[in-house]
């Protein structure tokens, strides 16, 4: 725990919220693992969370993995306890993008299923105790490699990461574009950008006011990504930094505060995943629509 540091309570803190970043040094102009935070935040672009890469697509796979056996397992009788919960989830998935999507594209249902799954599996990750996953990443680096163990740093919750979430948003954004161009073509889907929300039957009027409804209509556009992105990110950023606030109190503390925070956090995670999963469909729904 946070007692047995001999480090600050700030440098503690700064510490567990520290990716492990690769990228290029701006001192050295040489590829290198960021010692520390300062050294990671210089970096900028020019770098890789390895930590949150790696968990993303570490938990992508065990999703994979999970139901592809179930799926190869899975039997007409009476289901196992891991075949019956995959069973509810692919059926409240499938309910939900069949009352919310209005379109023909089989892409949509197995994309929400993707999307709940794997946020949840990576909002998951913040049910674990604080210093195990860091401290054996420490213990490892340190005793197989000789790092010292304090410039060796491990974030096991990839959407803490802004650069996840904004990933994500981004993929569905592109989905969006690619839907209304599909559904609309390229001129019904400009002129949702430019002839809405005001009109008028007078062309000159209409041309004057279509600078006026791009404006606005590009805001909410783009607002849609970046809302996705930060709501997903802020909450999970915000219940990561609970816990570690938690572990810098008394043991006796710890405990009991930890526990029922934890529980409430099985929601937050949990209906995180929904969101995300729901906006998804809205949005592609509301893409997938002729006006």
């Amino acid at each position: 725990m946070a007692e047995q540091q001999t480090i600050t309570s700030s440098e503690y803190i700064t510490h567990h919220l520290t990716h492990l970043t690769y990228g290029k040094s701006p001192a050295t102009g040489e590829w290198t693992i960021a010692h520390d935070a300062a050294e990671a935040k210089a970096m900028g672009f020019n770098s890789i969370n390895l930590d949150s890469m790696g968990w993303s697509l570490g938990l992508g796979l065990v999703f994979c993995v999970l139901f592809w056996l179930v799926a190869r397992r899975a039997t007409a009788g009476v289901p196992g306890g891991l075949q019956a919960a995959i069973e509810i989830i692919v059926e409240f998935v499938d309910t939900s993008v069949r009352d919310t999507y209005h379109g023909t594209s089989k892409l949509i249902a197995p994309l929400a299923l993707t999307i709940f799954v794997w946020i949840f599996l990576m909002n998951f990750m913040d049910l674990f105790p604080v210093d195990f996953i860091p401290m054996t990443a420490q213990w490892i680096a340190s005793t197989f490699f000789g790092a010292n163990p304090h410039h060796v740093f491990m974030k096991v919750v990839p959407t803490t990461d802004p650069n996840i979430t904004m990933g994500m948003s981004l993929s569905v954004f592109a989905l969006i574009i690619f839907y209304s161009i599909k559904e609309k073509g390229l001129g019904g889907f400009v002129g949702e950008l430019t002839l809405q929300p005001f009109s008028a039957k007078n062309k000159l009027i209409q041309l004057i006011l279509i600078p006026i409804n791009f404006f606005l209509e590009i805001v909410v556009f783009i607002a849609r990504p970046v809302s996705l992105a930060l709501r997903l990110f802020g909450n999970m950023y915000a219940g990561e930094l609970i816990f570690i606030l938690i572990c810098l109190l008394p043991w006796w503390l710890q405990w009991s505060l930890s526990v029922p925070w934890a529980i409430f956090h099985i929601l937050i995670i949990s209906l995180q995943a929904f969101i995300f999963m729901m906006l998804t469909i809205v949005y592609l729904s509301m893409a997938s629509e002729k006006h």
